[in-house]
């Protein structure tokens, strides 16, 4: 019996085998190379993808610490008011660099803020951020912590507000600062 719908091919065996199998042959290893390669390029692309995510979202983040550092220059012009320059330590606790713009405090007698001079850091580095410091003896210290806010700029160009309280009482302000306000109370208590 001869069958018209399929052509024959002569292989190098001799034997025939249909052009209609050896297409279908040919077009399922395409099929299953082009599926082989889809699959690694998207794998491939998934991963960039989450790769950039994750640097995205580590270049978002921002951890930071700070504590009271150094103070000089004691200074009034109100009795019981002292008027500082000081420092304060910012180590950046973040995966990638920050740099803080600008750091404000403000608690029941306290007042802080920076000189302006805006600081890079990258991810484990403390600098020292300048600061102007009012401080009131008789309230400036009832308050273990002082909320800062720090201004700062991450890696994805963005600024974020960021709060972190520091401790005043016990700190290097604290300490420099009580000789300078047992003056003023006994001053006060001497009525003058």
């Amino acid at each position: 019996m001869i069958d018209l719908d399929e052509l024959h091919q002569s292989t190098a065996a001799g034997d025939v085998v249909p052009d209609r199998l050896a297409t279908r042959r040919k077009m399922s290893v395409r099929l299953v190379a082009a599926f082989v390669v889809g699959g690694v390029l998207g794998g491939f692309g998934v991963s960039e993808l989450r790769d950039l995510r994750e640097e995205r979202e580590r270049n978002a983040s921002v951890a930071l610490v700070a504590f009271p550092a150094s103070i000089a220059g004691v200074g009034s012009d109100v009795p019981g008011v002292l008027q500082l320059d000081g420092q304060l330590a910012v180590t950046n606790a973040s995966q990638a660099p920050i740099t803080v713009r600008a750091a404000t405090g403000q608690g029941p007698g306290a007042l802080v803020r920076d000189t302006g001079k805006s600081r890079l850091l990258r991810p484990g580095d403390t600098d020292l951020i300048n600061v102007e410091l009012r401080l009131e003896c008789a309230t400036a210290f009832g308050s273990e912590l002082l909320s800062m806010r720090f201004s700062v700029e991450t890696g994805d160009r963005k600024t974020r507000e960021i709060d972190y309280p520091i401790a005043l009482v016990g700190s290097i302000w604290h300490v420099r600062t009580e000789q300078p306000c047992a003056h003023f109370r006994e001053m006060k208590k001497r009525g003058g």
